[in-house]
């Protein structure tokens, strides 16, 4: 399997992990504690953890480390939407379709060759 696919499946895993860890408690656990929240949403981080950093360990082998961090923003916003949307029932907004836009503009310059 081609290390950039390896590597964004392995981000993409860790990115849900990652965006229910830091937002899934405002929706579940608004009425508890902020440190019951923190325990839970740490216990979840760790399995972000699990598959971000062998993710960018074996994207480091092939990719740059700009090229490692515009592919994890990209990932991030490409998860983040769908969750917002669906999970957290937010309206879809007009900025995310800007947002999305301003991130390939940063895929073509960070991936460009030269």
């Amino acid at each position: 399997m081609p290390v950039i696919l390896q590597t964004s499946l392995l981000l993409i895993a860790s990115n849900v992990f990652m965006t229910f860890a830091w937002y899934a408690h405002l929706k579940n656990l608004n009425d508890k504690p902020w440190w019951i929240a923190a325990l839970l949403s740490w216990g979840i981080a760790l399995f972000e953890y699990l598959l971000q950093v062998p993710a960018n360990r074996i994207g480091y082998t092939e990719l740059s480390l700009a090229q490692l961090k515009i592919l994890q923003e990209v990932i991030t916003l490409a998860v983040f939407v769908p969750f917002a949307v669906l999970y957290m029932q937010q309206p879809v907004k007009l900025d995310y379709l800007w947002a999305g836009l301003c991130l390939l503009g940063a895929v073509y310059f960070i991936f460009r060759g030269g």
